[in-house]
């Protein structure tokens, strides 16, 4: 029996996030970048504590206008400045409620970019080998830039499939400006969960997603059905089935 683990972008704003953190094993929290500020995070990290759900950082460009979903011409060094900033604010307000980071995990256009380019997956690696005391492992996507660089930042990576997005033969990500490219059909989703990508350890929904919670119940149902045992891929607090 294969252990997965189903996360879900959250913090963000929108959706039933307390909901979500009953069904899934890990979270990714936004941490100020297209979203979230010191509130929003401290009571992500919260109900992440009481669910029992791993906690990881969503950072993101700065970019609210467009919620972190544009490639903005920012300098490496500012962003790589601003990247640091959200993962610690997230770190350090999840430590006053008696919980660490797990994982890190990019948001909508810097998470596309890096995993198909050298420099964004290069930048990505940097931040989750120096926000913290200790590196983050990285979430990303299987044959990916940040999979294939991440042994020359000391990363751990996790293979990451998607519950709710078409990929492309290349195994990216459908732009989401294209028909299909968000899949919001709960039986769909249940039905995709019995052909994953033999790589993947962990499976995303998006919090943002309409049906957000219907699309998590489908995939849990999906991946308990396919012969999965639920558990976070990275180590910390968690909810196993």
């Amino acid at each position: 029996m294969r252990t997965i683990d189903l996360n879900a972008d959250l913090g963000e704003g929108m959706g039933d996030d307390e909901a979500i953190l009953a069904v899934v094993t890990s979270a990714s929290i936004a941490c100020g970048g297209h979203a979230g500020d010191s509130a929003s995070m401290a009571l992500a990290a919260r109900r992440c504590r009481e669910a029992g759900v791993a906690l990881g950082a969503h950072p993101s460009y700065p970019d609210r206008e467009d919620f972190g979903r544009r490639r903005l011409g920012i300098p490496a060094d500012a962003l790589r400045a601003d990247l640091l900033r959200q993962v610690r604010d997230l770190a350090a307000a999840a430590e006053r409620v008696g919980v660490g980071l797990t994982h890190l995990k990019a948001h909508g256009a810097l998470y596309n970019l890096a995993m198909v380019d050298d420099d964004a997956a290069h930048l990505v690696l940097q931040v989750a080998a120096d926000a913290l005391e200790r590196a983050l492992p990285v979430y990303a996507l299987p044959g990916s830039r940040v999979a294939s660089l991440a042994a020359e930042h000391g990363i751990a990576v996790v293979p990451e499939a998607f519950a709710d997005r078409a990929a492309t033969a290349a195994g990216t990500l459908v732009p989401r400006s294209e028909p299909g490219a968000v899949i919001t059909d709960p039986a769909a989703v249940r039905e995709r969960m019995g052909h994953l990508d033999a790589r993947a350890r962990t499976v995303c929904v998006h919090g943002d997603t309409p049906a957000a919670l219907d699309l998590a119940r489908a995939a849990r149902r999906g991946l308990l059905d396919a012969g999965f045992t639920l558990a976070p891929a990275t180590p910390g607090a968690g909810r196993g089935e």
